[in-house]
């Protein structure tokens, strides 16, 4: 070893080279904030519904639309929590991202509830429900074990999950009307649009205050609006 290498080495012994520091990324300001309004309107929203299967329709309507109600809430609500919150802990972070991305699983089985049970014949009805129910328990079991999965992953599962009903569509066609598949139909291409836009990181239009995030938490709002009136129409038409 030469002298001018023993000499850095002794240096490097007794002198403390700074690590570069990598701010941190910049949180937009609305992040969440579109998910928070949406978990307090759903809340209001699912006890009406609720109430509404009950009185025009029967207990099975009531229940089936408790858990749509419930699931919806849980959704808008988790997200918000998660997203409003600056996570100090990076374990705290990585359990609340598991909730997060879980919750979309059930929100989408919890979705599809008031449709089977309210708007397909038997037995199509129950084994649309089975499917969706057990591709939501491991889409959360997915989660909660690798929840550093790929975007890609996730994106894909949610919305081949979500089109599961086009399996089923001509029944769903002669039990419901065309208001009802319109708004179906509208509110999952959203929901499909928002994941991919989710996944791809685009578009970005005000980074400080309204990223690429906020815009696929805008299409969720406005699709979940869209099947919520979808509900009210297979409610009122029995």
């Amino acid at each position: 070893m030469s002298a001018t290498a023993l000499t850095n080495l002794r240096y490097r012994r007794f002198v403390s080279i700074p690590t570069p520091i990598v701010p941190a990324p910049v949180k937009p300001r609305l992040r969440g904030v579109i998910h928070s309004y949406a978990a307090v309107v759903a809340a209001f929203a699912g006890v009406g519904v609720i109430v509404g299967a009950a009185v025009l329709r029967s207990a099975t309507a009531a229940f089936a639309c408790a858990v749509y109600a419930v699931t919806i809430v849980g959704l808008f609500a988790v997200s918000a929590f998660y997203h409003r919150v600056s996570w100090k802990s990076p374990r705290a972070h990585v359990r609340m991202k598991r909730a997060d991305h879980s919750m979309i699983f059930v929100f989408i089985a919890g979705t599809y509830t008031p449709f089977c049970l309210l708007a397909l014949p038997s037995p199509v009805n129950w084994w649309v429900l089975g499917i969706v129910w057990a591709g939501a328990i491991g889409g959360v079991t997915l989660k909660i074990a690798w929840p550093g999965s790929p975007r890609w992953l996730g994106v894909s599962l949610y919305i081949l999950l979500g089109w599961v009903i086009v399996a089923v569509s001509p029944a769903l066609v002669d039990h419901t009307s065309v208001a009802v598949m319109v708004l179906l139909a509208a509110g999952g291409i959203l929901y499909s649009v928002g994941g991919i836009l989710y996944a791809a990181k685009w578009p970005n239009p005000w980074p400080s205050s309204f990223g690429h995030h906020e815009v696929f938490h805008a299409c969720t709002a406005v699709a979940a609006t869209l099947h919520y009136i979808a509900v009210w129409l297979v409610l009122t038409a029995g």
